[in-house]
């Protein structure tokens, strides 16, 4: 009669884990698709926010280049690190007619 209750015991414990165990792989399946959905939604703002950060960027150049006083050191500067960049392309291009650019120059 001892080893019927102790069986019926463990019977029971089991019963109990494998029903846990089936709980918390639907939870845990649920919270999986919670994260990627949250993923989702985090890349989608960060590329809003670039987006947005871009388009502040262009009206304060906007803004400097149109005589406002604030921006217009900024609008300034931006403008001529644009022109700088476009040299050191044409440099680049003129040298690339001339044959390859060594790798570790390009």
């Amino acid at each position: 009669m001892a080893d019927k209750s102790v069986i019926a015991s463990i019977e029971a414990r089991v019963g109990r884990l494998i029903e846990d165990h089936r709980r918390l792989r639907g939870l845990c399946a649920e919270l999986t698709a919670q994260c990627e959905a949250l993923r989702s939604e985090k890349r989608s703002l960060e590329e809003r926010v670039r987006g947005l950060d871009a388009e502040v960027a262009r009206m304060q150049l906007a803004e400097g280049l149109a005589g406002g006083s604030g921006n217009r050191d900024k609008a300034r500067a931006r403008v001529n690190r644009l022109m700088r960049e476009v040299d050191k392309c044409i440099a680049l291009l003129e040298r690339s007619d001339l044959g390859p650019v060594p790798e570790n120059e390009a």
